[in-house]
């Protein structure tokens, strides 16, 4: 496609047309789930919209190398340096080790973006396996003076970085060099630990010999070193939830900048807003008000509802959940899958192709979803096409198609049911063929409502028709 791609930069906080660093090509880095519980729908909101991304970005013909962390070590229950390792958390709480955990979790995430239509990153990689690369890359930190040990940790020195904090944009002059209580060992409030020794926990399961004691990485330099690893010292974007800005991914910006002196480390930086429930609660994993993806299931809903449901709002504005809105979008699925499907029937009989207005239609998708991935518009376009009275089965189809390799409901995949045909309908279906053979085109159209209202869609093809249920 000829069109740019804008994007929201939330290093600029502003609209920026896309240019890649290599021409043609895009490094993407996504972070992916800490693997100690089931992730939420709120989280899979950040993968249907990376997906869209990435689903974008291949729409416009480039070839993208996506990369996506697994955390397995590392992450604490707070997202700075508070609390205990989540993956022990998750150890206790079923009685495993945090190896059968990350596992187990692990195996059920995948499962998960799976049944959304998710496309598989390129590359998907653990912090566990990545102990070494995470090492040198605080070798680095250690030798340009960016670290300090205290109470047996490493930490990076915040104070030693000029722009840190500039992401979020962080007030650092207002916050002085006050110790912060829950650790004293810290020189500044935003000091992060690099690399924790068994000083910190005593039963911590995984660790590891290290140039400063056995022990296991800090969360945050998973990320510097895994993207560095697989996209090289600069890449093009990297996304996450609006929960990562003012921690994790300043901090990886901080590590990264610092150790390869390169900045930009990346180029755009891309964030989803929450799922919220009632008065703007946040989903949380810590809060009555966990839902997976099983629970929607188990509720009647198709994983591609919850996809078809995500679409409706643009990622970067608050997405209300309730029961209410699902069922909506699960309607609307079932509409359009008939719609398409019943296109499908019909392409060949109705096979004129108006070239032009499928251009137009096009331009217009392409337009909606290069500017910040607007995919309200875009869902709103599939519909006026679908109803567009002057476009022929064929050309609706062959848009539709298009459409959906962004989208992504599968509505290539589509097939007919074996349907019985009750007898009511079949007679209803008898007198519409007596009408086209008589040329009453409008009592054949009057009857092929009542069937649709019966339930039933009748298509006409080359050998006469086929009825599928609505």
């Amino acid at each position: 496609m000829s069109e740019s791609i804008i994007l929201y930069n939330m290093l600029s906080r502003k609209k920026e047309v896309f240019v890649s660093l290599h021409k043609g090509k895009v490094g993407l880095y996504t972070c992916g789930p800490t693997v100690y519980h089931y992730v939420h729908i709120g989280n899979l909101r950040s993968y249907i919209f990376e997906d869209v991304l990435k689903r974008t970005l291949l729409f416009n013909k480039l070839k993208v190398n996506h990369v996506m962390n697994i955390t397995d070590v590392g992450h604490l229950t707070s997202d700075a340096d508070e609390g205990e390792d989540k993956m022990l958390k998750g150890a206790r709480r079923e009685g495993k080790t945090v190896w059968e955990i990350a596992k187990f979790y692990t195996n059920a995430f995948m499962q998960d973006i799976a049944k959304l239509n998710i496309l598989s990153p390129l590359v998907v990689c653990r912090a566990t396996d990545h102990i070494k690369e995470q090492i040198e890359m605080i070798e680095q930190l250690e030798k340009k003076g960016f670290t300090y040990t205290s109470g047996g940790n490493v930490y990076f020195d915040t104070s030693k970085l000029g722009d840190y904090g500039k992401l979020a944009r962080l007030n650092l002059s207002a916050e002085g060099k006050a110790r912060v209580e829950k650790d004293q060992a810290k020189k500044y409030e935003h000091d992060f630990v690099v690399w924790f020794t068994k000083s910190k926990f005593q039963d911590q399961e995984m660790k590891w010999p290290s140039p400063w004691g056995v022990g296991y990485p800090g969360w945050h330099i998973e990320c510097s070193a895994m993207a560095t690893k697989y996209l090289g010292n600069q890449f093009d974007i990297h996304c996450g939830g609006i929960d990562h800005i003012p921690v994790h991914h300043t901090n990886e910006i901080a590590q990264s900048e610092a150790a390869l002196g390169k900045k930009p480390w990346v180029s755009f930086w891309l964030h989803n807003e929450f799922l919220v429930l009632r008065q703007g609660e946040k989903m949380a994993k810590s809060g009555d008000n966990f839902l997976t993806l099983a629970v929607l299931e188990e509720k009647g809903f198709e994983p591609l509802d919850y996809r078809y449901f995500c679409l409706g709002t643009q990622y970067r504005v608050p997405l209300m959940f309730s029961m209410d809105a699902m069922d909506a979008a699960k309607i609307a699925r079932k509409r359009l899958n008939e719609k398409v499907l019943e296109l499908k029937l019909r392409k060949d009989v109705e096979k004129m192709v108006h070239i032009e207005k499928q251009k137009e239609y096009m331009e217009r998708f392409t337009l909606q979803v290069n500017d910040d991935l607007n995919t309200p518009q875009a869902l709103a376009t599939l519909w006026v096409v679908i109803k567009d009275e002057k476009l022929t089965a064929a050309d609706k189809y062959s848009l539709i198609l298009q459409f959906d390799k962004i989208l992504g409901f599968n509505l290539g995949l589509l097939k007919k049911e074996r349907v019985v045909v009750p007898a009511a309908v079949k007679k209803l279906v008898e007198e519409r063929e007596v009408a086209r053979q008589q040329k009453d085109w409008k009592k054949s159209d009057e009857l092929r409502n009542r069937i649709l209202s019966l339930g039933y869609i009748i298509a006409d093809t080359k050998e006469g028709y086929e009825i599928t249920k609505g």
